[in-house]
């Protein structure tokens, strides 16, 4: 198994997910930017369910070198890449700021996501689970340069499982809405629409193992975006979403 951000906590809630319904694994990829985190993640595993696990660093705020993961090979992929960065009020004019959103959440993460795509299609099978988030359905004032990156995403797996139906491989798009976790902490959540990390992880399983393709973490969600995509735009650009 690849994951791709490993340090999620979602990542990590699915990685145990797997292992107490599947088994151990017969190779686990741990890819981060923070190589300390993922080592105790991966003593974790070591000791909890005997699974050898080896890290690869991960930096999408540089040029990727694929070379070093031409060895590194699954018939599953989870990618929890995210990067949420400041907001619009924070952040829009922060050059810096919005080239890392981009970087992190779509330029740099698509060719990474499209070479281990590659790799399954020879393979002729596999499944690649990755988020992106219901910010992507609507473009909003509050977040729309992550928003856009998670619409970009969203739609390049949309293109990415329309292509590889037929080469049997399983791209399913997860959309989270909010999520108890680091990248979320001190933001004011309502607790009726925010999900805990392994009820999260439970969640995509089930859906993993009924090949579905887009999923909303929460049903609830699927209800909400509908009516958000469906405000006419002459009334959504008065409202402060």
């Amino acid at each position: 198994m690849i994951v791709l951000g490993s340090n999620s906590e979602v990542a990590q809630a699915f990685v145990e997910e797997v292992l107490q319904r599947d088994g151990n694994l017969e190779k686990l990829y741990l890819f981060t930017s923070e190589p300390e985190l993922a080592h105790k993640f991966a003593q974790h595993l070591q000791v909890k369910y005997l699974q050898e696990s080896e890290i690869v660093m991960l930096d999408l705020t540089s040029e990727l070198n694929f070379s070093r993961f031409e060895r590194v090979e699954s018939s599953l992929l989870f990618c929890a890449v995210g990067y949420l960065g400041m907001g619009s009020e924070e952040g829009l004019y922060d050059t810096k700021n919005t080239t890392r959103v981009l970087d992190i959440n779509f330029s740099r993460l698509i060719p990474l996501l499209t070479h281990f795509a590659e790799k399954m299609e020879r393979r002729r099978g596999g499944t690649m689970i990755v988020l992106s988030s219901v910010a992507g359905d609507r473009g909003r004032q509050s977040n729309f340069i992550y928003g856009s990156a998670k619409a970009g995403l969203t739609a390049y797996l949309s293109g990415l499982r329309n292509y590889m139906h037929h080469r049997r491989v399983h791209i399913m798009t997860v959309k989270p809405g909010f999520m108890r976790t680091k990248m979320t902490e001190g933001l004011p959540l309502n607790p009726v629409l925010t999900v805990t990390p392994s009820r999260a992880a439970a969640n995509i399983y089930t859906a993993y193992r009924n090949k579905r393709n887009v999923i909303y973490v929460l049903p609830v969600w699927r209800l909400i975006m509908f009516v958000i995509k469906n405000i006419p735009e002459f009334i959504f650009v008065k409202l402060k979403l």
